[in-house]
């Protein structure tokens, strides 16, 4: 039964916790303000600002035992305070407890501090002891009287360092959790999770948890806190993923309860479209294609996701989706995320489309003036375009759609959950929403899917075409750049084509990066027999696209670039990639870039240049892109090394938000968590809301409770 709704719409329990955090001692406006950067406005979201670590104020050391790099706390009589002058003004306190000295070095300070800091005072310091021109010291150390009437008394738990923000320090963060711990204690922060759940999962109670994460007792082992293992932690994780897993839930429950337009082609298009293709499909583009098929042909909207490594042909996929639609007297729109990609796209479609007489259309934010009002009355009269190809403009204010009844969506890692949701939004008439169909060329690993994708149903294409070879992978020292160069030469005198990547355009004093321009110049004069061309992102659309047009109809040999051929080019006579600075690139990127080459017949090769000395990191992933070309392999990896936030970009929404689960840490509870996502949704309806507020707050939200 549901509890009794407040006057604010809000359950009770729910209304107690979301107080204002101006309902704790000392928090006026502007605190509250400050607090508000840290995404904290009400009491219940003091207690979730978890710290990032903890210091062991505990026990107080002797300053004798101390060794560099101890973060401690010591307790001594100042014998010495002096001002002195090298290169900059700084008070240097000499301290002792008997055991050994020890010195405060300060470079700023009042000289209230300099009256209070005088020989005989005792001190309690807490920070980092390290070695200075006068033995271990401490810079800027926390301290405070010790002769005073608490004199004995230590800290009597674990101190927490939480984020922070520019006019709220740790001490007053500290002050507002202990206040909003005890006010928890008289409030009872409401648990969502059943009683029985936690018996089964074998977890603390929330405020048991709380307790712990915010004060940890003496004598706590740190290292399974630093890990994010310890039991308060995993009860914390637990409840925060299963809130993203309701939330993308949800949104799946509200978009199927909206009626699609059913789709089904007569075939007059899809099968003149398969037999002009110079390849047969293979099982896995099959399988996939079937899987669209069936799901357009419903009137609950598709919301599937293609996963496929790069080159396994997902666009031929979604071309074959479009051309149903199109069957069927409806409009199509694909939505990619960059210029460069929507030209690619728009150019593949407008080739393969021409001889089936359908109008391909490219909307980007470069159109202006006569031709994008050209453009956008030709996509509101529906008959004129039956396909759409643009970037986040097809979603704009003054883009509207006759029929839209698909949209495609490419590289759906680098658009938020809210961005895919207004392109649906634009196509909703009479009462329909359009079908989704989502490409991703970055293979998401099951266990970030599972999250990550919980709103869709996935299909994977995990075969290459035929005629495919894999490409191998070499890891060079830049001091070999002769031995490539030479390698170059020779591929290209055999008929072969290469790519030269490299991070910047420009030289930078900043970032020790070889850059496109100077790469471009010094290949120039080292290979004069050949014709070398230069694309990188500022250059006009015109003229990147005349380059790269250019090399694909093999008049230029080599092909000098930024990272902006990371998708679009498609040039099977390339066999050969050479990527600078490949030890500060991804592992995502570098898998993309690699698959520029390999796409015809002949045997190819990448070299990944590096500068030394390697990071442990860097090591790390040059070692997997030597060791695989499996997509799915790389991006295990790739999520292990750098977490789901990288892996799935800046804009997906949530993931990266995330304040204490980490997916691969905490992926053995992903299938319960999944189980007690389905339980609450039909049995505990209530405690959805709160679940939300709680984890995901009220700015973004995927779904509606």
């Amino acid at each position: 039964m549901n509890p009794k709704p407040t006057s604010t719409g809000i359950p009770g329990a729910v209304a107690s916790e979301l107080r204002p955090v101006t309902a704790l001692k000392g928090v006026g406006d502007a605190l509250a303000a400050k607090l508000a950067k840290l995404g904290v406005e009400t009491v219940q979201d003091v207690l979730f600002l978890l710290p990032l670590r903890y210091e062991d104020r505990t026990q107080i050391i002797p300053i004798g035992s101390l060794r560099a790099g101890d973060r401690v706390v010591v307790e001594g009589e100042v014998q010495l305070a002096e001002l002195v002058f090298r290169k900059r003004r700084q008070l240097l306190v000499r301290i002792t407890d008997g055991s050994g000295f020890l010195t405060l070095r300060f470079f700023y300070f009042t000289a209230q501090q300099q009256a209070q800091l005088t020989r005989g005072v005792r001190l309690r310091c807490y920070g980092e002891a390290r070695r200075g021109g006068l033995g271990l010291e401490i810079v800027h150390p926390e301290y405070r009287r010790a002769d005073g009437p608490d004199a004995q008394r230590t800290e009597d738990s674990l101190t927490p360092v939480y984020p922070t923000t520019e006019g709220v320090q740790q001490g007053r963060l500290r002050i507002l959790t202990a206040l909003a711990l005890d006010d928890a204690e008289q409030q009872r922060v409401r648990d969502w999770l059943p009683s029985e759940l936690l018996r089964d999962l074998q977890l603390p109670s929330l405020a048991e948890a709380l307790t712990y994460v915010h004060r940890p007792p003496p004598g706590a082992d740190l290292m399974p806190l630093a890990m994010g293992t310890h039991p308060a932690q995993r009860r914390l994780a637990f409840e925060e993923l299963l809130a993203h897993q309701i939330s993308l839930r949800l949104l799946r429950q509200q978009i199927r309860t909206e009626p699609a337009w059913p789709l089904a082609g007569n075939g007059q298009l899809t099968a003149p479209f398969r037999q002009a293709l110079p390849f047969s499909l293979t099982k896995a583009q099959e399988r996939t294609f079937a899987e669209a098929s069936t799901d357009i042909a419903s009137t609950s909207p598709m919301l599937r996701l293609v996963q496929g490594d790069v080159g396994s042909g997902k666009t031929v996929v979604a071309a074959l989706a479009a051309l149903i639609a199109i069957e069927a007297g409806y409009q199509v729109a694909m939505m990619a995320p960059t210029e460069l990609l929507a030209e690619q796209h728009w150019q593949n479609f407008e080739r393969w489309f021409k001889p089936l007489q359908i109008p391909v259309a490219l909307l980007s934010g470069k159109l202006t003036g006569v031709a994008r009002q050209h453009t956008l009355n030709a996509i509101a009269d529906g008959a004129q375009v039956p396909l759409v190809i643009g970037t986040h403009a097809l979603f704009q204010e003054g883009v509207r759609f006759k029929r839209l009844a698909l949209v495609i969506i490419d590289e759906q890692h680098r658009f938020g959950v809210q961005q895919r949701l207004a392109l649906r939004e634009k196509g909703m008439q009479e009462g329909r929403v359009p079908h989704q169909l989502i490409m991703t060329a970055t293979p998401i690993p099951r266990t970030l899917a599972m999250t990550a994708y919980a709103d869709l149903d996935v299909s994977v294409i995990d075969e290459l075409p035929p005629g495919r070879t894999p490409v191998t992978t070499v890891v060079l020292p830049e001091a070999r750049r002769d031995a490539v160069v030479a390698r170059i030469a020779a591929a290209c005198r055999q008929g072969r084509q290469a790519y030269w990547v490299c991070p910047l355009i420009e030289e930078s004093e900043e970032l020790d990066y070889q850059a496109a321009e100077a790469t471009h110049a010094a290949l120039v004069v080292a290979l004069p027999a050949l014709s070398i061309g230069l694309v990188h992102g500022r250059l006009t659309s015109k003229k990147k696209e005349a380059v790269m047009a250019a090399f694909k109809r093999g008049e230029l040999n080599l092909l000098v670039a930024t990272t902006v051929i990371e998708v679009g080019v498609d040039v099977p006579n390339a066999s050969l990639m050479v990527i600078e600075n490949s030890e500060r690139m991804g592992l995502a990127q570098l898998h993309q870039l690699r698959g520029r080459v390999g796409r015809g017949a002949a045997e190819s090769t990448c070299v990944l240049l590096y500068r030394g000395p390697l990071s442990r990191l860097a090591q790390e992933r040059l070692d997997v892109m030597r060791s695989t070309t499996d997509g799915f392999k790389v991006s295990e990896r790739d999520l292990e090394l750098r977490g789901p936030g990288e892996l799935l970009g800046t804009r997906q929404t949530g993931l990266v938000q995330m304040k204490v689960a980490e997916l691969i840490r905490d992926a053995d509870m992903l299938p319960r968590v999944q189980e007690v996502a389905e339980y609450l949704i039909t049995h505990h309806p209530e405690t959805l809301r709160p679940l939300l507020r709680r984890w995901i707050g009220a700015g973004e939200r995927y779904g509606q409770v």
